[in-house]
């Protein structure tokens, strides 16, 4: 399932970080397959019971990966989520992934979801996207511009990503021994397979705000908001986000510009960081896998932004952090 254009580069970037841009892991068989479908269902299950908004929300983020295929495992999944956002009222993380749950829902009404997270985080601008992309479906230019300037005026653009993932991770983790053995078994398969669920499930499209931005003229409002937009994207929580920051502020600045040549350097360094670091993770040897996923993942804990780890990871082994000459 396509949610967006952008599905295609998000996915890329996914491959080169963790080597993981799938749903489920690399099944060989017809027989991996279903033993990795019996794991889910058991993951789910024992997280459902559990007491706790993290553990609830990972079964509604795995049991919702099955509604790709089966839409009607849909309602199960969204009525998860929304019991985990009642534990957690104040969780930003799981507010997003019921929202993200929701919006990718035919007949699920997310307003009063978006307007939940936009109380408990005002300041992250990501939280005006679903509305954003209403008013793009219904061609609403007014109400398009409304949002751009509330989105403009927020301070960052999170999707929460290293959040989900650890405490998926963790909640995962903690039901292990009622799982099967033998499939998702290693911290690498496990945090494989979650990466397959982010990036399916956590990143929304953001094709309406690219093309609400590119009919920005040089003397609308709309542009200023897309400009400013844009420079909170470029220090946002997930490297597909700052693309599309530096994308969106390509397209408003003159060719030829000083500001131009500045996005096309800073483009370039987040790519070769983020390529660096995934030829670092398929150069290791298999025993060290589970090791290097540990060590991901710790500076998961610790760092919201995926470019940070980027730059830990690469510090840790003694990388250089950009490339010999980062000038086109």
């Amino acid at each position: 399932m396509v949610k967006h254009g952008l599905k295609l580069m998000i996915l890329g970037f996914a491959a080169a970080n963790l080597g993981a841009a799938t749903i489920t892991p690399a099944l060989n068989s017809k027989s991996e397959a279903n033993k990795f479908q019996v794991w889910r269902d058991e993951a789910v299950r024992a997280l459902a019971a559990r007491p706790d908004a993290n553990s609830v929300a990972t079964a509604a983020a795995l049991g919702f990966t099955n509604s790709y295929a089966v839409p009607s495992a849909a309602p199960a999944a969204l009525q998860l989520i929304a019991r985990a956002s009642e534990m957690a009222p104040d969780s930003g993380a799981i507010g997003w992934l019921h929202l993200q749950l929701c919006t990718a829902t035919p007949g699920c009404d997310s307003r009063d979801v978006a307007t939940v997270l936009r109380w408990v985080d005002p300041d992250n601008g990501a939280a005006w996207l679903s509305q954003l992309s209403t008013a793009h479906r219904d061609r609403d230019t007014v109400e398009i511009d409304r949002v751009l300037a509330d989105m403009a005026r927020g301070s960052r653009f999170d999707l929460y990503y290293n959040r989900i993932m650890v405490l998926m991770f963790d909640a995962l983790s903690a039901v292990r021994r009622e799982l099967p053995r033998g499939v998702v078994a290693s911290d690498r398969a496990k945090l494989t397979a979650l990466a397959g669920v982010a990036n399916a499930e956590i990143i929304p499209p953001l094709s309406p705000l690219i093309d609400s931005c590119r009919v920005s003229t040089a003397s609308s409002g709309r542009r200023e908001d897309c400009l400013k937009l844009a420079k909170i994207m470029q220090r946002g929580d997930t490297v597909i986000v700052q693309m599309v920051g530096f994308s969106i502020e390509r397209r408003l600045v003159a060719p030829d510009s000083k500001e131009a040549k500045s996005v096309a350097e800073r483009r370039r360094l987040l790519e070769w960081r983020s390529t660096a670091v995934g030829k670092l993770d398929s150069s290791i040897l298999p025993w060290t896998q589970n090791a290097r996923a540990r060590t991901r993942l710790a500076e998961m804990r610790l760092k919201p932004r995926e470019e940070d780890v980027c730059i830990a990871l690469l510090r840790e082994h003694k990388m250089p952090l950009e490339p010999t000459e980062i000038h086109p």
